[in-house]
């Protein structure tokens, strides 16, 4: 696809909404797999499932990372009219993921017991988190590469077929969790092959695009790229970190309750507020990786007319998305919130904590757009140290510092203050990108393959 003819306000609608909304209706079937393992199993079983979170977050960082690493080198290769570099580094990547995640199912499966005790199980959870554990590795490759592939189809101007991968996996995983666990009776069993045989839909979804050759990106034997793959770790760490922070923020903020004496109750009220974090800040992911594909591109091609404007009404965007998540939950959030609590004194304890506790999405909205579109722009080390203001040692402090200073209310606005400190070094570190001359993209050792000549609408030799 030529970016260059599509108006802005098209390439915003063709991306950036397509994967925001296929990025929620993937974190809601996480909610939902919570949810039908909670009514059906009980709560040992949901806190056997809770062990292995982690892991399963870590699997979507990793997955991220490589696949918007590439994506962003694809782009741009692609804006310097270097269609075969764009197509080489994807199959150099591809391969790496292959083996990568292939090694993962292997290991994680032979090693699932440590794993399960190093991730905090202990006595009847163990057996449990290893029957979760062990049945998500072995499908890890196809969740690895349904982000994967829907990244690389998004970047060959595919954001419909990537959009439709991730729904109907997402749907996939829902189905099966209630067919899995109430007519075949297949306890936490058949919640862990529920989770692993969704992206297998999705994959099935994505891999006509490459394997019929329908756009620049198709497998074919990769030239050796000395650096590729260092330059793809690089470029996608800030995703790996943003993606990982939400985990590493429930870290701290667990960590933080007890050391304030809060006990369960406090827990519980925080993994409630949870459940709605995982759907705001994936929107707002959503949003910045939708637009990735046409930044990286213009970047490529030296416009940075088109990128400021995709930028300015991406970040009006997720402002509004980010307000009405606020408004709903201050007003609405206790119907929320129920689906997890009874009536009583700490559902109405969640509502209030939530009320002040969410006020920090309208900072993290621009932060998590800002910083993945200087990721977009090859700005890796930027945007990775605005991912690490946003979640690591200024948030351990305020959790520290706040509570003392003005009480109870200082946890739940612990995340305000770190997001309103790094809007700062966001908005200057995004001036700055915007003046600046774009980078040249990695070459390959040895010649590429030659571009297929075109001679009629859909044949090539």
């Amino acid at each position: 696809m030529d970016y260059r003819t599509l108006k802005t306000r098209t390439l915003f609608l063709r991306y950036v909404i397509p994967n925001t909304f296929a990025i929620v209706c993937n974190s809601v079937y996480f909610i939902v797999d919570g949810v039908f393992i909670g009514h059906r199993l009980g709560p040992t079983a949901l806190a056997a499932a809770g062990v292995a979170v982690p892991v399963v977050e870590c699997t979507i960082a990793v997955a991220m990372m490589l696949s918007v690493g590439t994506g962003v080198l694809i782009s741009s290769a692609a804006g310097r009219g270097q269609q075969a570099l764009a197509r080489n580094i994807f199959n150099y990547s591809a391969v790496f993921t292959l083996v990568l995640s292939l090694f993962v199912a292997v290991v994680g499966a032979i090693f699932t017991a440590p794993i399960a005790r190093f991730m905090g199980a202990s006595g009847q959870l163990v057996p449990m988190t290893v029957e979760y554990l062990r049945t998500f590795l072995i499908f890890c490759p196809f969740l690895v590469f349904s982000y994967a592939l829907s990244c690389y189809v998004r970047n060959d101007g595919g954001p419909t077929v990537a959009m439709v991968s991730l729904v109907v996996g997402s749907a996939a995983n829902v189905i099966l969790d209630w067919v899995f666990m109430y007519p075949l009776n297949m306890g936490l069993f058949g919640a862990a092959l529920a989770t692993g045989l969704g992206p297998v839909f999705s994959v099935l979804i994505l891999l006509p695009h490459f394997l019929r050759k329908k756009g620049m990106l198709y497998f074919q034997r990769p030239t050796r790229m000395p650096g590729v793959l260092r330059s793809v770790v690089t470029g996608g760490m800030p995703a790996f970190v943003t993606e990982f922070s939400i985990g590493l923020t429930t870290l701290l903020y667990n960590l933080a309750i007890v050391r304030q004496g809060l006990g369960e109750a406090g827990l519980t009220i925080y993994m409630v507020l949870h459940y709605a974090v995982l759907i705001c800040i994936t929107a707002f992911l959503g949003a910045a990786q939708g637009i990735q594909p046409p930044v990286s591109f213009f970047t490529g091609a030296g416009e940075k007319d088109r990128v400021r404007k995709l930028v300015r009404v991406s970040v009006v965007f997720v402002l509004g998305l980010a307000a009405l998540f606020y408004v709903g939950l201050f007003f609405g959030g206790q119907f929320f919130y129920g689906i997890f609590l009874a009536p009583g004194e700490l559902l109405q304890q969640t509502t209030a904590a939530g009320q002040i506790y969410f006020l920090y999405l309208l900072f993290a909205a621009v932060n998590i757009m800002l910083t993945s579109v200087l990721q977009a722009m090859g700005k890796a080390v930027s945007s990775l140290v605005l991912s690490l203001c946003r979640c690591t040692l200024p948030l351990a402090l305020l959790l520290f510092m706040l509570p003392g200073a003005i009480g109870i209310n200082g946890l739940w606005l612990a995340c305000t203050f770190a997001e309103a400190l790094t809007l700062i070094p966001a908005i200057l570190s995004w001036r700055k990108a915007a003046a600046d001359q774009p980078k040249a993209v990695l070459a390959p050792k040895g010649n590429l393959p030659k571009e297929p000549v075109k001679l009629s609408a859909g044949k090539t030799r």
